[in-house]
């Protein structure tokens, strides 16, 4: 009896299997092909686009060495074929893929990240704020460039063209080397995604700073609080109008925290500053520097290296 039951049961879902397997056998035989279209070669595009075509030869992407176009299709690994573009006599976009700003930015991302997706550079590039803010890999780069990683030109200039506010703050009297090329943006940020905060090339701001600043690290018998916390809570890191790229000038700075201690945060008068037998050297606006040098950390005894002095 369970045998029957089972085989009625059994019989109908075969039957409908049946069927829908061979309504996608149909489907499948009915679809028409897909139309493979001809490559018409780069001598074809070099004939209206002479000066495009000179400056690929001349880039690494046209270098046989290297596993890109070169050893593809040349032009039209990039663009697509070219057959119906000329056929229909050309023009900006016309059946070609073309890399302009109509072209939807993850499209025009997705032609270099064929090549490029499995490099170690590109590793966090889909999380990356670019990546999230539709920044085409062709925003910053031309693959006909002959510049250093095909940029489109001087790194900092090319970064200034979005972040206009960082470019003000590095024409600033303290800044970081970068108009004069010590050091590139990309020293201290990656344009293509860290783990990091702002793109930085670390998991804390301390750690990126002590790349360069390593005397800063310590250990140090008496840290100073806010400088083993962040360095930002005194420094601003692409320029500032004070020295040192301080956020704002001693005394001013040291007295946001220390307004109710020591020396307290208030104007003194000539009776109690440089006159009598005793002058005092707590006058406001004094370099609070001049004393507690060791700012950062010391190593002295405790009578002194708790107050940072020298």
């Amino acid at each position: 009896m369970k045998r029957t039951h089972l085989f009625l049961f059994s019989c109908p879902l075969c039957l409908i299997l049946l069927f829908f397997s061979l309504s996608i056998a149909k489907d499948s035989s009915t679809k028409a092909p897909e139309e493979k279209r001809e490559l018409i070669g780069a001598a074809t595009c070099k004939d209206c686009h002479e000066k495009q075509y000179a400056s690929y030869a001349k880039s690494v992407h046209s270098k046989k060495s290297v596993k890109g176009p070169a050893l593809l299709d040349a032009c039209e690994t990039c663009h697509g074929s070219g057959t119906l573009h000329v056929e229909k006599g050309g023009g900006r976009g016309v059946n070609i893929f073309a890399f302009n700003k109509n072209v939807d930015p993850k499209a025009r991302s997705a032609k270099c990240l064929v090549c490029h997706e499995e490099t170690r550079q590109l590793t966090n590039w889909k999380m990356s704020k670019h990546n999230d803010e539709d920044v085409a890999c062709d925003s910053c780069h031309s693959p006909h460039n002959q510049r250093e990683k095909f940029l489109k030109e001087d790194q900092a200039a090319l970064c200034f063209e979005c972040h206009k506010d960082i470019r003000s703050e590095s024409g600033r009297q303290s800044h970081h080397p970068i108009k004069e090329g010590l050091i590139k943006c990309s020293s201290c940020h990656d344009p293509h995604g860290t783990f990091g905060d702002k793109q930085i090339k670390a998991d804390t701001v301390n750690e990126l700073c002590y790349k360069c600043h390593a005397e800063k690290r310590g250990p140090f018998m008496f840290e100073h609080p806010p400088v083993e916390e962040n360095c930002l809570n005194c420094h601003t890191p692409h320029g500032s109008n004070h020295s040192k790229l301080l956020i704002s000038r001693a005394p001013q700075l040291c007295q946001s925290c220390h307004d109710a201690t020591r020396h307290p945060g208030t104007p003194y008068t000539s009776a109690t500053t440089f006159s009598g037998s005793a002058p005092s050297n707590k006058m406001y606006a004094r370099s609070c520097m001049n004393c507690h040098s060791n700012v950062h950390g010391s190593n002295a005894s405790s009578a002194f290296g708790q107050a940072f002095t020298r």
